[in-house]
């Protein structure tokens, strides 16, 4: 399917009044509303299946319909117009250092930052999209060489905030980046006012830390190489500990046996 829509109506209308022309495409455009209103999308999945194809900031309803809660859905369009892997809902994305990540726990419980730019969907929601069925995990890296790779998990949850929304990562499967979230399985998130073993503080954001990282996606924005060990937004198995990445997207979808096997 491409990722221009096709239903194009075309009608050849009579010169009448554009008033008059208002008058009778107003109902329509009314009952249209109303009928969207009645679909509450889970995640960007459910939104891609009823025909939103289109990569953009979406609403989707995780906790019903009074909750509506803003998120990007990554559809896989690609610069050319084919359609590659997508139905992808963001969780948290860095792309140009405009957005501080360095905030305490409610900060990161309830997410923050822009959902057309930078931001952190929430741990609370994050537990809320996973706990339900089984989610993969896909984590976009950028370098400022324009060189991109990804690591994919084929599981992917955390546990309730009385668990310190603690994470459950397995199924790695290596797109060019390798694996530096396998050393964060099992750990409790951590930030400044809940820091358990000051990472959090040392490298200035929240994260599953454990003595402290392997990865640190919500790192200080920093640019590429000659950055301080292990600091900025980094990914060890990819970069190395003195290398800034330019951007990096976490993404998660429920899992289809089929998609998981590509």
């Amino acid at each position: 399917m491409s990722c221009i829509q096709q239903n194009v109506l075309h009608v050849t209308v009579p010169s009448v009044p554009m008033y008059v022309l208002w008058s009778l495409a107003l109902p329509l455009l009314v009952q249209c509303h109303v009928i969207n209103q009645n679909f509450l999308p889970l995640d960007c999945q459910d939104i891609f299946n009823n025909g939103s194809i289109h990569s953009g900031v979406y609403n989707i309803y995780p906790v019903g319909p009074k909750k509506p809660l803003q998120v990007y859905c990554d559809m896989g369009c690609t610069e050319n117009d084919e359609r590659s892997e997508g139905k992808w809902t963001v969780i948290q994305k860095r792309m140009d250092g405009t957005v501080n990540f360095y905030r305490p726990w409610e900060a990161y419980k309830r997410g923050f930052g822009d959902t057309a730019g930078e931001y952190w969907l929430g741990l609370e929601n994050i537990f809320l999209i996973t706990w339900r069925e089984k989610h993969e995990l896909r984590v976009d890296l950028e370098d400022f060489e324009q060189a991109k790779v990804y690591a994919r998990y084929t599981s992917f949850y955390i546990d309730a905030e009385s668990e310190k929304y603690m994470l459950h990562v397995s199924g790695f499967i290596n797109g060019g980046a390798g694996d530096s979230l396998a050393y964060h399985n099992g750990k409790a998130f951590g930030t400044f006012d809940k820091d358990i073993n000051n990472c959090a503080k040392t490298y200035e954001g929240g994260f599953w830390f454990d003595n402290c990282h392997h990865s640190n996606p919500n790192g200080v924005y920093k640019w590429g190489t000659g950055v301080p060990a292990y600091s900025g937004i980094y990914w060890n198995h990819w970069k190395g500990a003195f290398y800034s990445l330019k951007s990096i997207t976490m993404k998660i979808r429920r899992v289809f046996l089929p998609e998981v096997e590509q």
